[in-house]
């Protein structure tokens, strides 16, 4: 048996979503940085590109693929992609996400539109492009980051929050199901106010407003991505199940 203390992320191969910034691409660098071979996933090729040059300056090994979670065949590509340039997925890490605040009076459809497509139908395309190879292999782990917000409702979070319990119920889900029958490991890390920008991509006028004072009090992404790598970083007969983090000085 391993021990404990072994480095359980040297050699395997991470497929991250949502890679380019935030939470993301930090935990793109701690992972890289403990000898993980990580697959980046985003829309933004430039920061990509920037993001893989600077791993592999660093002396990690990085790859990436302009990928729209939003569609299926895009993260099926992914995956396939993955497996041709560095062998089979052993982490999925779910992250790419939005985080749009609103009233429910706003009546914001295109925002709920956008949060449902990349919460909701995202994670379930990637866990859908993963999981024939993990079954068959009976071993990976499948990480979902979830929110505090999947937890408890806060002011303007509505549909979010909504997406957020989806999550935790899938989550629950996959590791009643796939983690005791197959032996794949699941895990959710559920963050709190995290400073990855998300507060500028609100387009609601008072959604806004209520995100930037939220945001007020934010974390560094780089505190998340240490707990990704805890969560990774175990023996096969070990999972962690759910992490909550969130600045202290803030009540989630």
């Amino acid at each position: 048996m391993a021990d404990s203390h072994d480095n359980h992320l040297q050699g395997r191969v991470s497929v991250i979503t949502g890679a380019s910034s935030g939470i993301g691409a930090a935990t793109a660098r701690a992972l890289a940085s403990r000898g993980a071979r990580v697959v980046l996933a985003a829309r933004n090729a430039d920061k990509l590109n920037t993001l893989v040059t600077e791993i592999r300056d660093a002396g990690g090994t990085a790859t990436a693929r302009i990928t729209d979670v939003t569609r299926r065949d895009d993260v099926e590509g992914l995956i396939e992609f993955a497996a041709g340039e560095y062998g089979a997925v052993d982490h999925l890490v779910n992250n790419a996400g939005l985080m749009l605040f609103s009233k429910w009076s706003d009546r914001a459809v295109d925002d709920w539109d956008k949060m449902i497509d990349t919460n909701l139908r995202g994670y379930l395309h990637a866990i859908s492009a993963v999981l024939p190879g993990m079954i068959a292999r009976q071993s990976g782990h499948i990480l979902n980051l979830g929110s505090v917000a999947g937890i408890r409702v806060g002011d303007a979070s509505g549909v979010y929050s909504a997406t957020k319990f989806f999550i935790r119920g899938i989550t629950d889900s996959l590791r009643q199901e796939v983690g005791i029958a197959h032996g794949i490991q699941v895990s959710m890390i559920s963050p709190g106010v995290i400073d990855t920008g998300w507060a500028d991509k609100v387009s609601n006028a008072e959604g806004k407003q209520i995100a930037q004072d939220l945001n007020a009090g934010a974390i560094h992404p780089d505190r998340v991505a240490d707990a990704v790598v805890y969560a990774l970083d175990q023996p096969t007969d070990v999972t962690v199940n759910d992490i909550v983090i969130h600045p202290t000085r803030q009540d989630w």
